[in-house]
């Protein structure tokens, strides 16, 4: 009798025991359960604001290009940076380390934004000066050009800013002819055979995200007769060969930094009349391209 009464009061015991962990487990899972769901809500919400905010960006950039007198290539480029960005966001996962990759490439994209608005009001200042107080002749009218079309940003062709937030860009690429007086005074002129040089001019955005120091970028000049002027070399890489005019090389200080090259022709040679293309290149990634027309 009294060894049953030891192994019911046991038994008690043990289920006693087994109730109490369940409660403990139960408690701890519900407790996760609910952790879970609030990091949950809290990512979802975070990714909402990150999305408004590439929003607000894109309604900015809808505004400077609607304001621009001449469609800016550059600023187009640069909102559909953005639309790639919004779109790859929205099927994104919820998790910590992704919403930070996108946090990240939305504040290098804001800084590239900052520059080019800065310089887009600057601009409409020149441009108003330059409407009222410059007459008719082709060398103002190419100076005028050069000031509207110089729109600084970035990019680059984000090409890609979105997965390589690092990469050089160039803005406000321009090419036209110059005559070169003997004193080295420069005259721009759209005449080809006025032409003694082809300028070359370009903006490196500004981008603390990428290293410093010594770079180069390939500069191409095609002709009307679909001839690359200049040294016309070649430099291989994996899946193409690039024919280049020349290659700009600079030190880079993280800031926007102006760079001015040029391409003369053969001493018995002249200019073609028609349009020329202008592409800089950064490796094999086409980062800007521009168009301008001799006489």
């Amino acid at each position: 009798m009294e060894s049953s009464q030891k192994t019911s009061t046991g038994l008690k015991v043990g289920l006693g025991i087994l109730l109490v962990l369940f409660l403990v487990t139960a408690f701890y899972a519900s407790k996760l359960y609910t952790d879970k769901k609030e990091t949950e809500k809290t990512l979802v919400t975070e990714k909402q604001q990150v999305m408004n905010d590439l929003n607000n960006m894109a309604m900015q950039y809808d505004e400077a290009i609607a304001e621009s007198e001449i469609k800016n290539q550059d600023l187009i480029a640069a909102r559909d940076r953005i639309q790639g960005l919004m779109d790859s966001l929205k099927v994104s996962q919820n998790s910590v380390n992704s919403l930070w990759r996108y946090k990240k490439k939305f504040l290098a994209l804001q800084e590239e934004m900052d520059v080019l608005m800065v310089e887009n009001d600057k601009l409409k200042v020149e441009n108003e000066y330059l409407a009222s107080s410059l007459d008719s002749t082709q060398v103002q009218l190419a100076e005028r050009t050069i000031f509207t079309d110089s729109l600084l940003v970035q990019n680059t062709e984000l090409a890609n800013v979105v997965e390589d937030a690092a990469a050089l860009q160039t803005v406000g690429l321009v090419g036209m002819g110059v005559i070169e007086r003997r004193n080295g005074r420069q005259i721009p002129t759209e005449r080809a055979s006025r032409s003694d040089k082809v300028k070359v001019c370009f903006t490196v955005a500004k981008n603390t995200l990428t290293e410093a120091g010594d770079k180069e970028l390939y500069v191409q000049v095609i002709d009307p007769k679909n001839n690359v002027l200049g040294s016309n070399d070649q430099i291989e890489f994996e899946d193409q060969v690039l024919n280049y005019s020349l290659i700009s090389r600079f030190n880079y200080e993280n800031r926007n930094l102006a760079i001015c090259e040029y391409i003369s022709q053969d001493k018995d040679s002249k200019f073609e009349k028609g349009r020329y293309k202008v592409n800089v290149f950064n490796d094999k990634a086409l980062i800007s391209s521009s168009e301008f027309v001799l006489k």
